[in-house]
């Protein structure tokens, strides 16, 4: 079983035991954190894609504790005038470890049927049709060019 899940902006495919260095999230080493936003649910071969997410489903984890992610270096330089300008950073990171994949079959409801009443359907017969759009259409012209008649 597999899962897709969203934390920090970005997208992690994750199965139970994995261990994973996500951004930041608040909580303390053996804590426990829950992902509610579940993308995508993968067992055998029945995948449960979410719009955007999928309803009852979450991930529980642990929290193995903090870490610093890789080093990225920012290097600015202007040529001819000796700018140079060298700087670094490394993103904090919390380790966790993917414990369960927990999923909420959504309850199905019975479709509603909609029954024909007597009312309903002697309203529906004394009802008017619509005149069609051409007809609609044709006073509106004969408006336009009366004006134009008066002019002359």
């Amino acid at each position: 079983m597999y899962a897709v899940i969203t934390s920090g902006g970005k997208q992690y495919r994750i199965e139970p035991g994995a261990k994973l260095s996500v951004e930041l999230l608040p909580g303390e080493a053996g804590g426990s954190v829950t992902f509610d936003r579940v993308l995508l649910i993968g067992d055998g071969d029945e995948v449960t894609v979410g719009t955007p997410t999928v309803p009852g489903a979450s991930v529980s984890a642990t929290v193995l504790g903090e870490e610093l992610g890789p080093k990225l270096v920012i290097y600015k330089f202007k040529q001819k005038v000796k700018y140079r300008r060298r700087t670094g950073h490394r993103q904090h990171l919390t380790s966790v470890r993917i414990d369960a994949i927990n999923t909420a079959e959504p309850k199905r409801a019975a479709p509603r049927r909609k029954t024909a009443r007597a009312d309903d359907t002697a309203a529906a017969d004394s009802e008017v049709p619509a005149e069609p759009k051409a007809a609609r259409r044709a006073p509106r012209a004969k408006k336009a060019a009366a004006p134009a008649e008066e002019k002359k």
